[in-house]
């Protein structure tokens, strides 16, 4: 898998290297294909994932939004601002 944020094959949020599975920062229509073509995934547990409170659970939010913001800033270290709103529509930041 190709990522900004990574280069290793452990979760993003807290180390773990098992039951790994991989999380489009940016989804829905058209943007997963922007997110596979640009390095916009990381590693995510399962329940960090999928759980109650993960990126797409019902509490997950606020984890969601702040995979957003620091893969922008991650993009923007070489690239603009400008070219990520072209990219994915408007700014997290």
């Amino acid at each position: 898998m190709k990522s900004i944020l990574q280069d290793k094959k452990e979760s993003y949020l807290s180390g773990q290297t098992y039951g790994l599975e991989d999380h489009h920062i940016y989804f829905g229509v058209g943007k997963r294909k922007i997110s596979e073509n640009n390095g916009f995934k990381v590693w995510l547990t399962a329940s960090e994932h999928r759980g109650t409170y993960g990126v797409h659970g019902m509490f997950g939010h606020e984890l969601d939004l702040k995979l957003k913001k620091a893969c922008q800033k991650e993009y923007e270290k070489n690239h603009t601002r400008e070219e990520f709103i072209k990219l994915i529509g408007k700014s997290f930041l």
